[in-house]
């Protein structure tokens, strides 16, 4: 994974992160999981170009917003019970790489309660935008 990080569409970029955002989400297959909601960590990198992105007002639409990381994964845990982690990742993913200013993503999730003996389980995905011609 940390090479996808060194591929050089990212040179230009910088990088924002959401990090160990903690959700309530319904998420799991067993049983007990789809009985109620669990602790879940969130992190998210997103790389956009410093070209569309370096504030010369000083003023939030000028860059990436925060809240829009955050109201994406709030969006995605409000619409129920989710199976996997490796299907909530890919559904954010998708999502991060679909506005217009990022170039490229990385979503990881955890669940940090689910065995007593470590600290959590979890999945991480990369993309990286097509470049467009």
């Amino acid at each position: 994974m940390s090479s996808l990080l060194m591929h050089p569409r990212l040179a230009d970029c910088r990088r924002l992160f959401l990090r160990d955002y903690e959700v309530q989400v319904r998420i799991g297959v067993h049983d007990f999981e789809k009985q109620a909601a669990q602790r879940m960590f969130v992190n998210v990198d997103l790389y956009v170009p410093l070209a569309q992105t370096t504030p010369t007002r000083d003023t939030l639409d000028e860059v990436v917003d925060y809240d829009f990381i955050r109201g994406a994964i709030a969006e995605r845990v409000a619409r129920g019970h989710i199976d996997l982690q490796e299907t909530l990742a890919d559904d954010l993913l998708r999502r991060m790489l679909a506005h217009p200013q990022v170039r490229a993503a990385r979503v990881s999730t955890e669940k940090p309660d689910v065995y007593p003996d470590c600290d959590a389980v979890g999945v991480e995905v990369f993309g990286l935008r097509p470049e467009e011609h």
